[in-house]
């Protein structure tokens, strides 16, 4: 199985540790991370009137779903349901909410899941590497904050058509930044870089698409939280029938893993651009729904744990973007009766959330879901990520008015549908599989010996199962040191 700690270097990770001790810094467990009211009481009181966007290491602690931004400390997971009256499904659809994350995105979990066991193994040296996070978008941006925490020199790489929010906050936090040739869906030019930089010993790849620290995270930490938040909601008559995440790097998508284990029946639908439908047929293309980079299939994702494949049209995510944050789109939805505190949060919903919404829709009317099923999902980062877009959209269509909003009502929530959508047989996932093959084997370097293993379950039950106890131990002592 893959190891998160491979091999140490004891006197590198006694360096790191007495940076960190001069620097104020203090890793928090994973377990802390799923369990935040068990952080010390002392660092609680220090955190509390530090701001959540602060480059204050303690925001370390702050890297969960728990953040209660009204006290500054933690409580329930932060969470939203989607009401029938915008699904336009009987289901009921939930999904956290990665806005109160630092950065206000959840991949600074899965950036933390990286760049923690390397520092605390020694493997990762501040004084003399620079962390390098090839990212789309929200990864590279929490590789950025962890770094800044941690005081460790990053890297971003991102498509130079990701939106401009992304490159003026990461040149802000001092972050050298590449940006690559292309959009969301191409990956392999981001790879190109990494193979570039890599000559150069000072760079060290922490790379989302393979780094198992990734899944890890969000199998422990996004997985515990969706558990806590259907325990909180779930009605006598509820069961969990679904987990719905875009591929995109893998990471988010593991939760369902975890969700598995307690409830074997569940079903994990992953979403991707229906303009580069790389599960769903093989295929390629270019596309607008930022945050889901694709063409390939990730060498963490466990493929055989993923049950359907649901492709969304980037057009229904901008034009419902709109919808969720203009005025005129809001006094629609009050008139058709959704409630106001409900059309006051639809912003908590960027883009990729926004696809994931529609992909949670698409799952309910294939399964034919009732008022009996909850299905879970992450709205991964918030509107307020992308007002450049909602900018170019008004530049291209012009004012959002009562007319469109109720276009978009109809025709990229009521009237969509399970169209572009596979329920996955045992050949298609080992079709999508075998996919791995091209771009990790033939490309990466990696065994072929590996990508048999990865076909066994037992392999995934190891990488996340066994990996808990030897990393938080391992970053105990690092704090000790």
């Amino acid at each position: 199985m893959p190891k998160l700690i491979s091999k140490i270097d004891p006197v590198v990770a006694k360096q790191n540790a007495a940076r960190c001790k001069e620097r104020g810094i203090i890793l928090p467990t994973i377990k802390q991370q799923i369990y935040p009211q068990t952080i010390p009481e002392e660092i609680k009181r220090k955190l509390q009137p530090i701001g959540l966007e602060d480059l204050n290491p303690l925001n370390l602690f702050r890297i969960n779903w728990k953040n209660d931004i009204k006290t500054g400390l933690f409580g329930p997971p932060n969470f939203l349901e989607i009401p029938p009256e915008i699904s336009g499904v009987k289901a009921r659809i939930i999904g956290l909410v990665g806005k109160y994350f630092p950065t206000g995105a959840h991949k600074v979990g899965a950036a933390y899941g990286c760049l923690a066991p390397r520092l605390v193994s020694g493997t990762f040296d501040p004084r003399i590497h620079k962390a390098v996070w090839p990212s789309t978008g929200n990864y590279c941006r929490g590789g950025a904050f962890d770094c800044a925490l941690l005081a460790c020199p990053a890297v971003a790489i991102l498509p130079e058509e990701m939106s401009q929010e992304r490159f003026d906050w990461l040149k802000e936090i001092g972050a050298e930044v590449y940006a690559t040739p292309g959009c969301e869906s191409n990956v392999k030019e981001i790879y190109d870089k990494c193979a570039e930089l890599r000559q150069d010993p000072q760079y060290v790849i922490l790379n989302q698409f393979d780094e198992f620290g990734n899944p890890f995270w969000h199998y422990h930490v996004t997985g515990n939280a969706i558990q806590e938040v259907y325990d909180m909601v779930k009605k006598p008559s509820n069961r969990l029938s679904a987990y719905v995440s875009a591929t995109g790097s893998a990471g988010t998508i593991a939760a369902g893993d975890y969700l598995k284990k307690l409830f074997p029946l569940m079903k994990t639908t992953a979403a991707e651009a229906f303009e580069c439908p790389t599960l769903l047929n093989n295929g390629f293309g270019g596309h607008r729904i930022e945050g889901i980079g694709d063409k390939h299939v990730p060498w963490v994702h466990n493929v055989r744990n993923t049950d359907a494949v649901a492709a969304i049209r980037d057009e229904d995510c901008l034009r419902l973007l709109r919808l969720f944050n203009e005025e005129e789109g809001h006094k629609a939805l009050i008139a058709w009766g959704v409630k106001e505190e409900t059309v006051h949060n639809l912003p908590l919903l960027g883009i990729s959330s926004i696809c994931n919404l529609l992909a949670s829709i698409k799952t309910a009317k294939y399964f034919e879901y009732n008022e009996d099923d909850v299905i879970f999902t992450c709205f991964t980062d918030a509107a307020n990520m992308y007002a450049s877009r909602i900018a170019e959209q008004q530049q291209l269509h012009g004012p959002y008015n009562s007319l469109q909003a109720a276009l978009d009502m109809e025709s990229c929530l009521k009237a969509q549908s399970y169209d572009n959508f596979l329920e996955l047989s045992y050949q298609d996932k080992k079709r999508i599989h075998n996919l791995k093959y091209y771009t990790w084997v033939e490309q990466q370097g990696k065994s072929y010996e590996e990508i048999l293993q990865q076909w066994d379950p037992q392999y995934w039950v190891e990488t996340f199962e066994e990996n808990l106890d030897e990393l938080d131990i391992a970053i105990e002592e690092f704090n000790a040191l």
